[in-house]
C-alpha cells in the first residue's frame, strides 16, 4: 500500500492534511465473478428488430439465449486459448476479456417474442425479433342524439 494525493489549508502552505490510501496488489484482477459487456447495435426495421453483437472466439455452443417477459439476455463466456498459458510466456499488457460476457436488452412489448430467430455469421451474432402485426381498420363513429 502507498498513499498518494495531499490537501492544504487555506494559507497555501504545503502542510499535509489528508493522505488517500491506495493498495496495489499483483493478484489477477478477473476473478470469476467479473462479467464483461459488448457493445451492441439495435436496429429497428419496418417489420423487425435486429441486435447485432461482436463476439469472437465464441464456440456457438457457449452462447446462451433467454428472454424473461420483455428482457432479453445474451450470455456468454470466452476461453482464453491453451497456446496462449506458455510458462516462461511474460504478460506485458492485457486488454482482451477472456471470462463471461452478460447483456441485458430490454425489448418493446410489440414483439413476436416466439419468433425470435438468432444465428451466427463471421463472428457477429445477429438476433431477428419480428413486429407483431396489427391490421388497420376504420372505425365508424355513430352519434348517439339525446
Amino acid at each position: 500500500m502507498f498513499k498518494l494525493f495531499w490537501l492544504w489549508n487555506d494559507d497555501s502552505e504545503q502542510e499535509f492534511k489528508d493522505w488517500i490510501e491506495v493498495e496495489v496488489s499483483n493478484e489477477d484482477e478477473n476473478k470469476d465473478d467479473d462479467v464483461g459487456q459488448v457493445a451492441l447495435d439495435i436496429i429497428e426495421a419496418e417489420d423487425e428488430i435486429i441486435i447485432i453483437a461482436p463476439i469472437a472466439w465464441v464456440r456457438l455452443e457457449n452462447i446462451d439465449l433467454s428472454l424473461n417477459k420483455t428482457v432479453l439476455t445474451i450470455k456468454w463466456r470466452r476461453e482464453k486459448p491453451e497456446e496462449f498459458f506458455i510458462e516462461n510466456w511474460i504478460l506485458r499488457n492485457s486488454e482482451c476479456f477472456w471470462w463471461e460476457f452478460v447483456r441485458n436488452v430490454i425489448l418493446p412489448e410489440n414483439l413476436a417474442m416466439n419468433k425470435i430467430k438468432a444465428y451466427m455469421q463471421e463472428n457477429v451474432l445477429v438476433i431477428n425479433i419480428p413486429k407483431l402485426k396489427f391490421d388497420s381498420k376504420n372505425i365508424k363513429i355513430d352519434r348517439i342524439d339525446s
